[in-house]
């Protein structure tokens, strides 16, 4: 939302004629008197209701109008008459509305201002006739909005047919800002739930799984509220000074960020030209110098600039432009914690058992806090995001995509994190609390049992072996090789250590971290899959490429293949790493046999430079392929004779094979894994396997889901990947059954035409004795 005459302001864009600035000194003059009847209207000790009555009546005698009302939210999608002058008394907190009905509806919806002479004939106005408003011809009403968070509606009402002015609309603005403020600071509490306390009450926020598992703990934000406590100015020219001041220390920030960065790439330089070029805006300036002018403090007038710039997040679609807003909204944070001198360190103890709550978080920023954290909670990310692989290796539940957890979570809120079901809960009530330990305990329990396997084979009833292996990617998953069982580490993925970076990892750097990483195997198989990139995972170095779908586009070997320099860096590091040990290279997204015969060629010849040279070689190398696409499953059979191993990359291969972008919530839960058409498919790909006696394995999400893991080992299957903590679950179950029985089941809902294999499959499994 931008003020409203934002449009006829000279520094926003030429003017065809007559171009003024449209608030006079006189209205600037009646704006400051306004603000300051209101913050001393505040400021006289009063309870919440009666606040908010004085206000009404004071906003309806300053701008003389007949009417002046108060909606605030009493839950997410209903508003509630809280407070009226002119209007039926009788009326408070009995008229409510949803979000989106009517015009105040359409106020809190749109968070733009509603300006008009004839409410009635207005589109969506909805009479309320125990207000007895239909008096009242002219409507004005704008947001009470904070940092994107929806609070309520402030609203005039006039019997006179007319418009309200610009500088009526921008004074109304700016005492609704003034009153989120004052709501966030608990101004205005009472009884019902429109005046309950705020960041108090029980709050379910419902996002989507990026790791599973539970956690309960205290929430410690990764970027503190700013607690603007003076929204009111008394001194333009002091607070002018204070911002001005404010903001070239901001400059010269940005400048020093520039210049000391270590990042040359175009699309990093691009992010710090940005801030740049907001830091010098001189409109950005001026509208904060006008709201001074108008009577907010300095920092006040950030703030509203700054909800200004939320609103419009949510009404842009094009991607580009709305991470520019970001930009412009972190510069703004920035500006905030300078004027406050409120910084991220706000010396508050981190708290027991913490739970991360950010809008987002880089990789190398989640691994300082390390296995300290409980869970963590995104307001944005995704499931294939830096932080999500980051979140996997540390086995920490994670949370993406939860909706207002930065405005509404305070440092040491309780707060619930499942993220099985993608669910939060902050400040739970004592019987949810309850229901989610009993849940953990359960889960401790199981997991208590499964540590009883822990040296078990995983080898079914009817004497089917299964190896299980487990996923990793930084050295601090390699304890959990021993503690979980896992024969091996099916793949490590080695792009965390350049996605952890400014810049390319030197050689030695590389073979050192591989070195130890088999060290800590202890002699057990360790599969490194090449560098993995592009897609969801790009290098804060690597230049992007505009590509309308990354996910099928320049990433994975074909980087590799077209820029051979890295890969063969990395894989003389491997090299080097094995040192008299065996070695297996994996090479991801390869969709054709030429793909990976020139991969390998590449290694093979690395491995002879390094016999050249009289380095130690590895004493066996194996090479394989990841099988991502479906078109390596129809590869010459050649091909699978030429390769040591091939592992499916369930994750990929699944979302090619459906046509379903894993990174879409809207169609990646579309699909089952249990369908018979890709159950038949994967049974191909290990019936071509099984001809040429080459090792497969199969490694994704899937791997680590009990009842789809059993069902891709009827299927063939007997190398399994998932993270350590599957590993009990899925051969816990595997030894319980007879896999010969679940593949005749599989085969018979197949010849009967059923779609899906789901419902014969756990219709036999509660069959089973457990």
């Amino acid at each position: 939302m931008m003020p409203s005459n934002w449009k006829n302001r000279p520094e926003n864009g030429p003017c065809t004629g007559g171009c003024t600035l449209v608030m006079p000194e006189r209205s600037e003059s009646e704006s400051r008197k306004l603000l300051r009847r209101l913050r001393d209207t505040l400021a006289t000790p009063a309870k919440g209701q009666e606040r908010l009555d004085r206000i009404t009546h004071m906003i309806a005698d300053s701008m003389r109008t007949d009417v002046c009302s108060i909606y605030l939210f009493r839950d997410e999608t209903t508003l509630e008459l809280c407070a009226t002058e002119g209007l039926n008394p009788e009326a408070v907190h009995q008229t409510r509305m949803r979000l989106g009905e009517g015009l105040v509806g359409r106020v809190a919806k749109t968070s733009t201002p509603v300006n008009t002479g004839n409410a009635p004939a207005e589109r969506g106005f909805r009479f309320m006739p125990e207000t007895g408003e239909e008096i009242y011809s002219a409507f004005l009403g704008v947001p009470i909005q904070r940092l994107g968070e929806r609070l309520g509606v402030l609203v005039v009402q006039s019997k006179q047919a007319r418009q309200y002015s610009d500088d009526e609309v921008y004074a109304l603005e700016v005492v609704a800002m003034v009153l989120a403020e004052m709501t966030e600071l608990g101004a205005f509490i009472g009884e019902g739930e429109a005046l309950s306390a705020l960041h108090q009450q029980p709050v379910l926020i419902r996002g989507l799984t990026g790791q599973e598992g539970s956690a309960e703990g205290r929430v410690w934000l990764h970027e503190p509220r700013v607690v603007v406590a003076n929204p009111v100015g008394d001194d333009p020219k002091k607070e002018l000074k204070r911002l001005n001041k404010a903001v070239e220390e901001l400059r010269l920030s940005v400048d020093a960020m520039m210049s000391g960065s270590e990042i040359v790439d175009k699309d990093h330089q691009q992010v710090l030209e940005t801030y740049r070029m907001f830091a010098n805006s001189r409109g950005w300036l001026r509208r904060m110098e006008e709201d001074i002018q108008r009577g907010l403090s300095a920092e006040a007038a950030v703030e509203k600039e700054q909800s200004t710039t939320r609103a419009r997040l949510g009404q842009v679609p094009d991607p580009y432009l709305r991470e520019r807003l970001h930009d412009l909204d972190d510069l703004s944070n920035r500006l905030l914690r300078i004027l406050t001198g409120q910084g991220r360190d706000t010396g508050a103890a981190m708290p027991e058992n913490p739970v991360l709550v950010a809008r987002n978080i880089g990789p190398a920023e989640l691994l300082e806090y390390g296995r300290k954290l409980k869970g963590v909670v995104l307001e944005e990310g995704s499931v294939g995001s830096h932080a999500a692989v980051v979140a996997r290796a540390l086995a920490i539940p994670l949370v993406i995509h939860a909706e207002r957890i930065t405005t509404e979570a305070l440092n040491g809120d309780a707060i619930l994190v499942d993220g099985d079901q993608g669910v939060v809960h902050l400040r739970p009530e004592d019987t949810v609390a309850g229901a989610f330990r009993d849940k953990i305990a359960m889960q401790a329990e199981a997991q208590s049992r499964y540590a009883s396997l822990r040296e078990l084979p995983a080898t079914a009833a009817c004497g089917t072996r299964v190896a299980m292996h487990m996923n990793a990617g930084l050295m601090a998953d390699l304890p959990s090789l021993a503690g979980s069982g896992a024969e091996g580490v099916g793949l490590f993925r080695t792009e965390l250590q350049f996605l952890l970076r400014s810049r390319v990892p030197r050689r030695g750097e590389l073979a050192a971290l591989y070195s130890r990483v088999l060290d800590s195997a202890k002699g057990k198989r360790v599969v490194f899959r090449t560098l993995d990139i592009g897609s969801d995972k790009v290098l804060p170095y690597m230049k992007p490429q505009d590509e309308p779908n990354p996910a099928m586009g320049w990433r994975a070997i074909r980087v590799g293949l077209d820029k051979p320099g890295v890969m063969r860096m990395q894989l003389q590091a491997l090299i080097r790493a094995a040192a008299g040990r065996p070695l297996s290279v994996m090479f991801p997204f390869v969709a054709q046999m030429s793909e990976f015969e020139a991969a390998r060629r590449v290694l093979l010849n690395e491995i002879e430079r390094e016999r050249r040279a009289g380095h130690v070689l590895p004493t066996s190398t194996e090479i394989g392929a990841m099988l991502e696409t479906p078109s390596l499953a129809f590869a010459p059979r050649s091909f699978f004779e030429l390769t040591d191993f091939v592992s499916i990359g369930g994750n990929d291969l699944k979302q090619f094979f459906f046509a379903a972008d894993r990174e879409n919530e809207r169609v990646r839960r579309r699909y089952d894994t249990l369908d018979v058409s890709f159950l038949d498919f994967i049974g191909t790909i290990a019936d071509r396997c099984a001809e040429t006696n080459t090792p497969l394995s199969f490694c994704g999400e899937d791997a680590g889901r009990p009842i789809e893991a059993l069902c891709l080992v009827a299927m063939g299957l007997r190398t399994l990947s998932m993270r350590p903590a599957s590993i009990g679950p899925v051969k816990h179950l595997i030894r319980k059954v007879n896999l010969a029985e679940l593949r005749s089941v599989i085969d018979e809902a197949r010849e009967a035409g059923a779609l899906t294999v789901r419902p014969a499959v756990m219709e036999w499994l509660a069959r089973q004795p457990m």
